[in-house]
């Protein structure tokens, strides 16, 4: 993991900081929320954790940009270049403020549109994963404990267990008969939501997880690990990456299957 070690390493330290001030205010009473202007909740934790880590960033990486959900795109201090980190400081609200422990910080560091260090701490789980491109995916507390982790081997969808956030956003979507579909004839379906399907996903714990709307902040962390751990991570037309706003993650054996249900 030579090539990418020290970005490694600095989206450890930044998840220990996240983790330090999202857990401090995680059930707090006097948490504050308010509304976005795209009617999405944010708390003063979401804030706090991204102005930590892009005060990190901007010391320890001043010749790369930063992509955050709270505040925006942010150019390298030291001018332009082709390497950009992006952070999600709470993925999964929603979950953080009515006290559900399923919830996580995303850092992910992208070089030109592909992501290459990808990081995902969940504290409230006691668990966090992470890849770095060409040198596999991890799981556990922290590095010290870190084990290797894959995708299962599952052929068949009657066999699969099937993963995805909610069925709203797929009516809306025009593709919600195709969901439907899957379902039908999967073995097993859930709604784990968010960032945790695609992480069971790496594990090997579920088989599929699939998104119809998602932003850059919400998938960059995410692609690394699944694709490390030996699976597939497209959008809804098949194409790689985190482009299209969309995602399709699966152990690679149910990713055909799963884009013609879905087309």
């Amino acid at each position: 993991m030579a090539r990418y070690a020290d970005d490694l390493s600095l989206a450890h330290m930044l998840a220990d900081t996240a983790d330090s001030l999202s857990m401090a205010r995680f059930r707090a009473l006097d948490l504050h929320v308010e509304s976005k202007p795209d009617l999405t909740p944010v708390s003063d934790a979401d804030t706090a954790v991204e102005k930590a880590l892009r005060a990190t960033l901007a010391r320890a990486r001043p010749r790369d940009g930063v992509l955050g959900e709270e505040y925006g795109a942010s150019a390298a201090a030291a001018g332009p270049g082709n390497r950009q980190w992006v952070i999600d400081p709470i993925d999964g609200t929603k979950n953080f403020i009515r006290g559900v422990p399923i919830w996580a910080t995303l850092i992910a560091l992208m070089e030109g549109d592909q992501p290459v260090v990808g990081l995902v701490s969940a504290p409230a789980l006691g668990r966090r994963w992470w890849a770095a491109a060409g040198h596999g995916a991890y799981a556990g507390r922290h590095t010290a404990t870190a084990t290797p982790i894959k995708v299962s081997g599952v052929h068949r969808l009657a066999d699969a267990s099937f993963c995805y956030s909610s069925l709203h956003g797929w009516e809306e979507t025009g593709r919600l008969d195709g969901m439907l579909d899957i379902i039908r004839h999967s073995w097993r379906s859930r709604a784990y939501g968010d960032f945790y399907g695609y992480m069971l996903v790496a594990e090997g714990a579920v088989d599929a997880m699939v998104e119809p709307e998602l932003s850059l902040w919400d998938l960059a962390a995410l692609i690394p690990i699944v694709t490390e751990a030996g699976g597939t991570f497209t959008d809804l037309s098949g194409r790689p990456g985190p482009g299209n706003g969309s995602a399709v993650a699966s152990n690679g054996r149910l990713h055909e299957d799963l884009l013609d249900r879905l087309g």
